[in-house]
């Protein structure tokens, strides 16, 4: 394993009997960075992050986190890393405060040095004027910070955030983008699995996009949005035949469609000249294209691309 890798992967291999979950996931993810996965439902983040976490084990292949193996050396591996789910794991009996404490009277700190650690935590995640409140009392965005906290506690290598801001609304979710991002700025790997693209586009440094349990693409956004195209020309048009001899004509070149809404999305540069001679290619008699935009890529644009991409060679 590579110094600077914080997760490295290889040939890893997963069934629910009959059912391939990830068919020989190779991923290296750097220390220090804010890396997302991303996946339709059913690609099998969650089980990805299960077996990084050593929660699960995987069938075959090799995986290291912060330089142990998962399989061989479980409980070290666990030593240095923290998850938080998709649901809080808070007591909500007890005060904010106390749940930092017994987190971190579990993890063998002595009794000063958690309180110690439990106003770090608080303090850091904006809790302060909340830790004597018990967490029953918190808003829904203040129990998943004191849950991410709470995974904090132990100063942790690698932290896995699994869809940590689902069910949230904006504000909470962006006060969580924050915490993220500040916690990342520390130091510690951020693994995020999320459903919100916008989240990914907003935190990450590297995403990679996992589709019938495979990798099918890894990069920085900005990159894979050129890939695709920097920008996009959505085309709408007027009947399915005039949609069905588009997409024909633009064969590969056709990055997203949407029969139902007879929309067609196509790589562009912007330059005007070059749409109107795609336009008179598609639509000699300007009759067939009811209307067209130029958007810049965005990563939901890239996410839709990549997944029809691989679904089509399947």
């Amino acid at each position: 394993m590579t110094t600077d890798a914080a997760i490295e992967a290889v040939g890893v291999r997963k069934a629910f009997g009959d059912h391939q979950v990830l068919r020989g996931l190779d991923l290296t993810v750097p220390r220090g960075i804010v890396f997302s996965l991303l996946g339709p439902n059913g690609a099998g983040k969650t089980t990805t992050v299960r077996i990084f976490s050593t929660l699960s084990r995987a069938d075959g292949g090799s995986v290291r986190v912060a330089g142990l193996d998962v399989r061989t050396d479980r409980q070290r591996v666990r030593s240095r890393i923290s998850l938080t789910g998709q649901y809080t794991a808070v007591d909500v009996a007890q005060t904010g405060e106390e749940n930092l404490q017994m987190v971190g009277e579990l993890a063998g700190l002595r009794r000063r040095d958690a309180r110690r650690r439990a106003e770090e935590l608080l303090d850091q995640f904006d809790l302060t004027e909340a830790a004597g409140r018990r967490a029953g009392t918190y808003s829904g965005g203040m129990r998943r910070r004191l849950d991410l906290a709470a995974g904090l506690v132990g100063r942790p290598e690698v932290a896995f955030l699994d869809e940590p801001t689902s069910g949230l609304d904006l504000p909470a979710r962006q006060a969580m983008w924050r915490v993220i991002s500040d916690l990342a700025g520390s130091g510690v790997t951020i693994v995020l699995t999320t459903q919100y693209l916008e989240e990914a586009d907003q935190l990450a440094d590297r995403v990679a996009v996992l589709n019938d349990g495979r990798i099918i693409a890894d990069g920085r956004p900005h990159v894979l949005k050129q890939q695709v195209g920097g920008r996009r020309l959505e085309l709408t048009f007027t009947t399915e035949p005039a949609f069905d001899s588009a997409l024909r004509i633009l064969s590969h070149r056709a990055l997203s469609r949407d029969q139902h809404a007879l929309a067609i999305s196509v790589g562009t540069d912007g330059d005007a000249a070059r749409v109107r001679a795609l336009l008179d290619e598609i639509d000699p008699d300007r009759d067939r294209v009811r209307s067209f935009a130029v958007h810049d890529a965005s990563l939901d644009a890239v996410f839709l691309a990549l997944i029809q991409k691989d679904s089509s060679h399947v």
